[in-house]
């Protein structure tokens, strides 16, 4: 079994090669050779009682037989709820040993059942995500799209910008996030690895203002895109459920959402009291008809479901839960890259298999 680290991860896969994997298996999953399995988050208190800490044990998991692996993410994660620049944010802490997050994907053969990998989460979950946002703008944003507004800075925003300019020639983006220093400190790290340059702005109005794309890549878990802030012939692209405002989506022409699984399974602990625009089966959004009723991003890829159609179409996805089918395709990526090129350790299958019937 293959053991691998997110530096290993990051120097052997790449965005155009995620985008292509997740658009064929897709494909596949849309006639029903994919299955995905309902994310699970299971929640009890944390820490002080003041500080509202919750701990949450995070699975899915999902299977590719066209790819012949399944795989599960686990998450082992600390939450908070600080309040941001006047923004509830939801913000995971590093508290295991040396500032550092626990998150593992477990890769295995559909074929022969054995264990194939182990490996980080960081670097494919933002790739998982970003592709399925760039595939969505393939397919919704108009053809010319040179000007793109970003609102965020962080893990996630950087590789949107990735995906965005792996699907479009892109000429012109502006930043914002609520911290100067980090956007400027943004804006000069991705610009040369995308090829663009980055403009950071203080304000949201003037990151989308005149924008052909606009990117929502943050970790606020309140509504802040506004319904006035659309514009005909505007593709918006969302990273979670809780960024646009319901009478945003109510005006917007066109809208994919990436599954029908509006909310995790939840299992809380009594007194666990998460914010109700966080909780898992709550938020305004699952009560837009527009959001209930709008079409899946493998449907769309598949061709069953129209695409733009027209220049003046204010068009919009929301990446509004996650999938551990995801994790299958970018793991059989991650894994084949790694075989090829030698990287990782290999720890003997026998640890992970056993004679005894389980």
């Amino acid at each position: 079994m293959l053991v691998l680290n997110n530096d290993e991860i990051s120097a052997i896969i790449d965005m155009p090669t995620c985008i292509a994997a997740m658009e064929t298996a897709y494909r596949g999953m849309s006639e029903g050779r994919g299955v995905n399995r309902r994310r699970s988050d299971t929640l009890v208190e944390t820490g002080p009682a003041e500080s509202g800490g919750i701990y949450s044990l995070k699975s899915m998991d999902g299977v590719s037989p066209d790819l012949g692996v399944g795989a599960m993410r686990i998450n082992s994660d600390i939450i908070t709820y600080p309040e941001i620049s006047g923004q509830r944010r939801r913000v995971k802490v590093p508290a295991a040993p040396g500032e550092r997050y626990t998150g593992l994907v477990l890769l295995f053969s559909s074929e022969t059942g054995e264990p194939l990998a182990i490996f980080p989460d960081g670097v494919v979950q933002r790739m998982r995500v970003a592709a399925a946002n760039g595939l969505a703008t393939r397919y919704l944003a108009r053809a010319e799209t040179p000007r793109v507004g970003i609102i965020g800075s962080g893990w996630q925003a950087g590789s949107q910008l990735m995906a965005m300019t792996s699907v479009r020639k892109v000429e012109r983006i502006r930043c914002f996030s609520p911290n100067e220093a980090n956007r400027k400190a943004f804006a000069a790290q991705i610009s040369p690895l995308i090829g663009v340059d980055v403009e950071p702005v203080s304000s949201m109005e003037a990151a989308i203002e005149d924008a052909d794309v606009a990117l929502c890549a943050t970790s606020s878990i309140e509504p802040f895109f506004q319904a006035d802030w659309l514009r005909p012939g505007l593709h918006i692209s969302s990273i979670k459920r809780s960024e646009i405002h319901p009478d945003a989506l109510r005006k917007v022409d066109r809208i994919v959402i990436h599954s029908r699984d509006g909310a995790p399974i939840l299992a809380m602990a009594s007194g666990v009291e998460p914010p109700a625009a966080d909780r898992p089966d709550g938020g305004a959004l699952l009560d837009v008809a527009e959001f209930k009723s709008a079409p899946l991003l493998a449907d769309l890829i598949a061709g069953k479901v129209p695409a733009r159609q027209s220049e003046k179409e204010a068009t919009c996805f929301i990446n509004n839960i996650g999938m551990g089918f995801q994790f299958a395709i970018i793991g059989k990526v991650v894994y084949d890259r790694a075989v090829q090129a030698g990287a990782g350790r290999d720890l003997p299958t026998e640890w992970f298999t056993q004679n005894e019937h389980p």
